[in-house]
Formats: structure tokens, C-alpha cells, sequence
């Protein structure tokens, strides 16, 4: 049997080989484009259906569909400070804003947090005459501290 993170890299190298894009993943599975994108990197589990249907498509055996069904360790990096430079502008972002971020929280909504359970991420490509831009929206549930 695959390891979750054996069965990413297995995605990776189906989807260069099939040709097959994260987006006609999505729309096979019927969930969400990032949610089945970081179930397939291995942050979720999918259901034995969506498993089924993402291996038959990526051409991976039995092996990778059960793999996408186990239970994932969310969050993990490789190391504490990422090195890969378009993961590590993220974390930057977060240093930088982080706290400008609380903030803004803070003062719209009160003591709380933005959830990362419920929650839904879009990324997407705009034009602009001065270079295309990258929009990412974070959408997370505000859950206010209860003490």
C-alpha cells in the first residue's frame, strides 16, 4: 500500500504523463478545485468513489485509490520555514501581514479566529497591462473565542 505522500508524488508524475489537469480532476471527483488538488497532495481523504474516479483518470492502481482514502497529518511541511520560493512567498506574506491580518480580525469581528476547517480557497489568474496578477482568496468561517 501507498503512503499518502507516495501517492501525491504518484499524482504528480500521472498528471505529466495523462495530461490531465487539477481542474478536470475537480470537475471528475465533483468537489471543489483546491479541495481536491490538497486531497490529492494529501491533505484530505477522499471518499472510496472520488478515489476511484481520480485513479482511473491519473491511470494509478488500487494502491493510489486507497492511499487517497486514508486520514492525512494536515500542515506538514517539510521543514519549519519553507524553502520552495512560491510556498515560501506565502509564509512571507504571513510574516509580513500576519499581524495586520489579527487585526483587521480583531476589529471587524471581535476576539476570534478565521477557521481553516470551514473553509474555502480560490486561486486565480487576472490580467493587468503591468504583469498578470495571482488572486488568492482565503474564506474561513469566523469563530469567535468562547471563554
Amino acid at each position: 500500500m501507498l503512503s499518502k505522500q507516495e501517492a501525491a508524488d504518484a499524482v504528480r508524475q500521472a498528471k505529466v504523463k495523462t495530461g490531465v489537469t487539477w481542474a478536470q480532476l475537480a470537475e471528475a471527483v465533483g468537489k471543489p478545485l483546491a479541495w481536491t488538488t490538497a486531497a490529492l497532495l494529501g491533505q484530505h481523504p477522499m471518499g472510496k468513489d472520488e478515489a476511484a474516479t481520480a485513479a482511473a483518470l491519473l491511470e494509478l492502481g488500487g494502491d493510489a485509490a486507497l492511499a487517497f482514502q486514508l486520514q492525512p497529518t494536515r500542515g506538514a511541511l517539510d521543514a519549519a520555514v519553507p524553502v520552495d520560493p512560491t510556498i515560501y512567498r506565502l509564509y512571507e506574506v504571513v510574516q509580513v501581514y500576519g499581524p495586520t491580518i489579527k487585526e483587521l480580525i480583531h476589529e471587524q469581528c471581535g476576539d476570534g479566529i478565521m477557521s481553516a476547517i470551514n473553509f474555502r480557497l480560490d486561486v486565480r489568474r487576472v490580467p493587468d497591462p503591468a504583469g498578470d496578477r495571482v488572486v488568492i482568496t482565503l474564506d474561513g468561517k469566523y469563530l469567535p473565542y468562547q471563554w
